[in-house]
């Protein structure tokens, strides 16, 4: 383990001493349990089942903190372990949702009946792998779709279930105020987020979990839904970029295809397992992510649609949004 330069590595994270030695013993735990793998790993070797495996144990000694799963992706991140980095980003992105979604169908049907839809399903614990996450997010919603009508239903998947402070998007609301016109500024913001493909292809970084080529920059520039979004009177046309858009483009078979796009770290994995998909439904929680900035600028709250969803069937995941203008 390179102890300094992971220090000085962590020095652009603004930690503080006690948080560097924290971050320092947990992926130092980590490294001795490779060492003794058969065969032995390193932190620059270490494979996702191995890093699964030790953060199980975590789980089991109730030390799965953020703060431990974020020691171990920056380390990931540090010696360009990207298996490792993308690995516990998986576990720890959209780590509330699920919690977010029993909360909110206890705001909208009631403690009782909110009970009845989740019984025998604790809250999964962070860390928990995803296709446990999948598994979940299928029976909860079975159960939502038996037991409650479509009104209700909408009430409740009428927000994303992520925590997404306005502070997130301040900095979008200032520059829309400033330049006074929507198509302005949404072409802005399309070429802003063409130019940070850019960068983080001739830097050889990661876009969230995926790596970024050329062919993944032409995909995105070619399709404006994607790569901000297309306005249309009021509605707002947008189409997520696939999760895995390298892979999704070399792949032929369309039933992988709709898992190399899905976003969704509760219900990604139920694409390709026996169960199904979990409910397509459940996507209007993707759509309440992107309406969320537009809230945020407009002061106000507007409606997504789900148009288009890979849980669904579709070949893409793709939103109206109705905009205020």
């Amino acid at each position: 383990m390179d102890k300094q330069g992971f220090r000085e590595f962590l020095t652009t994270r603004k930690l503080d001493e006690r948080q560097m030695l924290r971050h320092l013993a947990i992926v130092e735990r980590f490294e001795q349990v490779l060492d003794v793998l058969t065969p032995p790993l390193t932190l620059q070797t270490a494979s996702a089942e191995s890093a699964q495996e030790f953060v199980n144990t975590l789980i089991a000694e109730g030390a799965n903190s953020e703060e431990n799963l974020f020691a171990l992706a920056r380390y990931g991140r540090f010696c360009n372990n990207n298996t490792l980095y993308v690995t516990i980003l998986e576990l720890l992105d959209g780590g509330e949702a699920f919690a977010g979604m029993y909360r909110k169908v206890g705001e909208v049907v009631g403690e009782k009946l909110r009970d009845e839809i989740f019984d025998g399903i604790a809250l999964p614990q962070l860390g928990v792998p995803s296709w446990e996450k999948s598994g979940l997010t299928r029976q909860v919603m079975q159960r939502i779709e038996q037991l409650v009508d479509t009104e209700t239903c909408r009430r409740i998947f009428s927000d994303s279930f992520r925590d997404l402070p306005d502070e997130y998007y301040l900095d979008d609301r200032k520059c829309y105020r400033e330049i006074g016109d929507f198509d302005k500024f949404l072409e802005i913001k399309r070429q802003e987020f063409i130019a940070q493909l850019e960068q983080i292809k001739n830097e050889g970084g990661l876009f969230f979990s995926q790596e970024i080529t050329d062919e993944v920059v032409d995909f995105v520039r070619s399709d404006p839904e994607i790569s901000q979004g297309v306005r249309d009177g009021n509605i707002l046309y947008v189409t997520k970029i696939p999760y895995m858009t390298k892979q999704y483009l070399a792949e032929s078979d369309p039933q992988k295809k709709r898992y190399y796009y899905c976003h969704c770290p509760w219900a990604r994995e139920s694409l390709r397992q026996a169960g199904g998909p979990v409910s397509a439904k459940f996507c209007q929680c993707s759509a309440g992510y992107h309406k969320k900035p537009w809230e945020v600028i407009f002061e106000q709250k507007i409606e997504a649609e789900v148009l288009e969803s890979v849980l669904n069937g579709d070949a893409r995941c793709r939103f109206a949004i109705r905009l205020p203008v």
